[in-house]
């Protein structure tokens, strides 16, 4: 079977696309539908955490107003898995009209495609930090 690596990265584009609109829109579940339930997150200065973590601090942050610009700058897709280098700005906006909380980065995923046909993220790693 041929995989068509441009209609895979078009995939994967588009699941990002629906990651990052489903984030402004505060709709933590379409942003938790497009990890596999082993998702594990790595951040600076913390200890590796997966989808039950990242789905609580979601609902910590029910109080901001999450805006955020992915550039995708490599995708190579290796038969049912993939990884991506992205570029992150991401703001959190508080609901109360306090300071934003700025943070921009590289990031470096690795994604699984389902046996459903659809790319989730698997692994990644958050090198995104605040402004100096």
């Amino acid at each position: 079977m041929t995989i068509d690596s441009q209609t895979e990265e078009q995939a994967i584009r588009d699941m990002i696309a629906t990651w990052m609109r489903a984030s402004l829109a505060g709709d933590h579940e379409t942003v938790l539908s497009l990890m596999a339930e082993d998702a594990l997150f790595m951040l600076p200065g913390q200890q590796p955490f997966g989808k039950e973590a990242f789905r609580a601090a979601a609902q910590r942050q029910q109080n901001f107003r999450i805006e955020g610009k992915s550039d995708i700058q490599e995708i190579q897709v290796l038969g049912d898995w993939a990884y991506m280098r992205n570029y992150l700005e991401v703001t959190m906006l508080p609901l109360d009209g306090s300071k934003p909380i700025r943070r921009s980065g590289h990031t470096l995923s690795i994604l699984r495609k389902g046996i459903d046909g659809k790319w989730r993220l698997s692994r990644d790693a958050n090198l995104m930090t605040s402004p100096a």
